[in-house]
This record gives C-alpha cells, structure tokens and sequence, in this order.
C-alpha cells in the first residue's frame, strides 16, 4: 500500500471550486468535497499536470473492432463504422460516446510494442520498460508518487480499481509505492475499520507498542525500519482507517442516474471512483477492463466490452473537465498490445504488437489530433510515424513536470533512467 506523502500547490475553497469548475448536474459533488480534507485544484494552463489515470484494456483491445477500423477491406472483419469529432476520422460502431468526446483527446494509431506475450506486454506498458532478471522497474504510478510526493492526504496516492494478475509495482522504489489494489466500488475497502471500539483498539495498540519496545532494544532502529517499514505501514494503516477521504474510494452515495452515466458495471463505477479519487489529491489511479483476449469470436467479444468501456470512458472525460481537473489530469486508454489484421480459423484475432491504437486526453496532450496510421490492407507490420512504449512513457513523465531522462541509483548499484523514451512533440499543446 502507498501512502506516501504528496505536497499540494494550492487551494480553492470549496464554494470556489464548485463555482469556477462550472459543474452543474455533477451532485456528488457537494457532499463528497464536504468530506475530503484536501481539496483538488486547478492546474493553471501551462502548468504541468499533477495526476495520471490508466485505463488498461486487459488482454488487448483489437484497433480494427474500435479506434483504427478498416471496414470493407479483407481486414475488417466485418465492423461498422461512425464519424467522432474528429473530421474524416471513424470509430468502430459502438464507441458513439467517445466519438463524441474526441475533441479532447489525441489517438495514437502506431503504438509499437516489441513485447507480444501478455505477462510481458503489460510489464511493458506500465513500467515503460522490457522485462530484465535483474531488477523489477517501477510502474508509471510508482514514478509519479515517487517524484511528485503528496503530503496533505491520507489515503494511498497510488490505486489500482479491479487489478488483473499483474498489478503496477514500485519496482526499484521499494513495496512502499506498490499501488494500493481494490475492487468494485460499489462495495467498501475491505478491512479498514476496526473490529473492536476505540478504546479496546487503543489498548491493543498499548500492547503492541511494548512488544515492539522490546523487541527494538538492542538493535539499529534505522536499519530495522529499512528492512521492513513496519512502523511506517502501521501509522499509515491506521491514519488511512481514521481518515473521511476513505469516502472518495465508495459510490454508492452517487446519484443513480449519474452513476448509470458510466455503465452499471464494475468498471464504469471504477472509473467514475477514480475521478473521485483525483479529486480527493491522489497521484495515480488505474482501471482495469479485462475480456479482450479474443482468440475466438473476436466481432462479439469486442462488441461487448466495447459496451462496457464506450460509457464509462466518455463520462470520465466530460466529468473531469466539468470539475476543470482535465487540465490537470492525464488519461491514457488502451491495452498491452494490439491483435492481428488476419482473422483465424476459429473467428477470433491474435496477438499484434506491431501497430496498436491507444487514447490519450488531458493534462497538456492535444486534443482532436491523430498520430500515425496503419496499412488498411494488412500486408504492412510497421504504420506510419510509429510511437513506441518508451515514448509514451517520456512524455507523460515531460508533461508532468518529471525529467524523464533523471537516473535512479538502483538497490543494486545500477543507474537507470525514469524512462529511455523520447517525447513525442505531436501530442502536446
């Protein structure tokens, strides 16, 4: 669990906030701004970003059956298209939502991967870098925790909603920015209340404070700290089980109609609670969308989580610029790696690594652009103006206001760059 400290900017008062963010319609608002003891603030434009949301689309979306069809060609598949807000540029059937939107977001048509196993595909695009035996690399919520740290919250600054069996580490940074992992939303954190009255938990806490009196005597305090951040996990635990921001992580005091906005399903209220969340000072929150693996059926199966993101998605977007927290906060969307321009034996498309498509919005990214493009015809691994994983990594962190190019001495003796990417100028305002 990461808790670490973040230092805020500065603040609006919350008559302000509600004021100047124009967010009339958005009621859960009101009590949860009531509740937080930090409240989020503008980032004037020009300003880096100061928070990041991920929504990884695990088992890799196909871009022919959303971001990058090519309908009536032999690699279409048989999808249909609709116009987005971008002039010339279609989406698959499905995704009106975010067609609609995408006056606020760039989409990337040439991501490039050189990984095409899942295990590896997601070390890779959450850590910006290839698997090595040798160290474990921090994930892109690691980096921002650990270079812009918070100070004024509670509650963890790294989150991942619905996490799949690779979770964002803190790699070389240590367990401590590990992200925080939680489920639906709709259901409180687990094990954060205490299950006896204060008074018998502060007599417990009593009796735990001997024991580790004597166990501490007569050995480095310093050196025990380092090894296993006892002390430091329990203050935080136990400021996090105390803390009212506790009530950013739950949506079940949202209105149904809004909540019905995102989709009735895990991942629409995981998103809507990770707005919440950067509301509330977090860093860094990722969503997790799985089912696209689709090796089998891969017009419905895309059609189906289609549905699930097409809402949840677009509703993040216009609710992070009704509070004005897009100028501040960065959204990338898209998964591990691509799929095949040839369909299989068996209906389904498989693993593409080559030339895959992703979304990215807010925080000093362009709106209403498109970067690169991929052969319709399907003969053509490499598309036009590729932008590698690596790249994505350097300017979300140039963006942010983080030297992507700083080395960390790791555990090991090792210097190692934040990231080995370049930006990629085309993206930014």
């Amino acid at each position: 669990m990461n808790t670490s400290p973040c230092q805020s900017r500065s603040h609006h008062t919350r008559r302000s906030l509600l004021r100047g963010a124009g967010i009339a319609g958005i009621s859960w608002l009101t009590p949860l701004a009531d509740l937080l003891a930090v409240e989020t603030e503008k980032a004037p434009k020009g300003k880096p970003a100061r928070s990041v949301i991920l929504l990884w689309l695990g088992g890799a979306a196909s871009q022919l059956d959303t971001f990058d069809p090519h309908p009536t060609t032999k690699i279409g598949g048989g999808v249909k298209t609709i116009p987005t807000a971008i002039k010339g540029v279609e989406f698959a059937s499905g995704l009106e939502q975010t067609a609609s939107v995408m006056q606020d977001v760039s989409l990337i048509r040439s991501m490039v991967s050189k990984e095409g196993d899942h295990e590896r595909a997601f070390y890779n695009i959450k850590t910006g870098y290839r698997p090595d035996p040798t160290l474990i690399h921090p994930s892109i919520g690691a980096i921002v925790c650990h270079e812009l740290p918070e100070a004024k919250i509670e509650i963890p600054t790294h989150v991942s909603i619905l996490p799949n069996q690779w979770p964002a580490r803190g790699g070389f940074f240590g367990a401590k920015y590990d992200a925080f992992q939680m489920y639906d939303p709709k259901f409180p954190v687990p094990d954060v209340k205490a299950r006896v009255d204060d008074k018998r938990m502060d007599r417990r806490m009593e009796g735990l404070s001997v024991v580790e009196q004597a166990f501490a005597q007569g050995r480095s305090p310093n050196l025990d700290q380092d090894k296993t951040l006892h002390q430091v996990s329990m203050q935080r635990a136990r400021s996090m089980m105390t803390s009212d921001q506790l009530k950013a992580f739950n949506v079940s005091d949202v209105p149904a109609q809004e909540l019905a906005a995102y989709g009735e399903t895990p991942f629409g209220r995981g998103c809507l609670a990770a707005v919440r969340l950067i509301q509330a000072g977090v860093r860094c929150v990722e969503v997790t969308l799985t089912g696209w693996d689709t090796h089998a059926n891969n017009l419905e199966g895309q059609a189906a989580q289609v549905k699930i993101l097409d809402a949840a998605y677009a509703s993040l977007i216009r609710d992070l610029k009704k509070l004005g927290l897009l100028e501040s906060t960065i959204v990338v969307c898209g998964g591990e790696f691509g799929r095949t321009p040839k369909i299989n034996n068996v209906g389904g498309r498989d693993h593409w690594p080559h030339a895959f498509s992703m979304l990215v919005a807010g925080g000093g990214f362009a709106g209403g652009r498109v970067i690169g493009a991929t052969d319709p015809q399907g003969e053509k691994k490499e598309p036009e103006n590729p932008v590698f994983v690596e790249d994505l990594h350097a300017t979300i962190q140039d963006l942010l206001g983080i030297d992507h190019t700083k080395e960390i001495m790791t555990p090991i003796g090792r210097p190692m760059a934040l990231s080995k990417g370049e930006v990629v100028a085309a993206l930014k305002v």
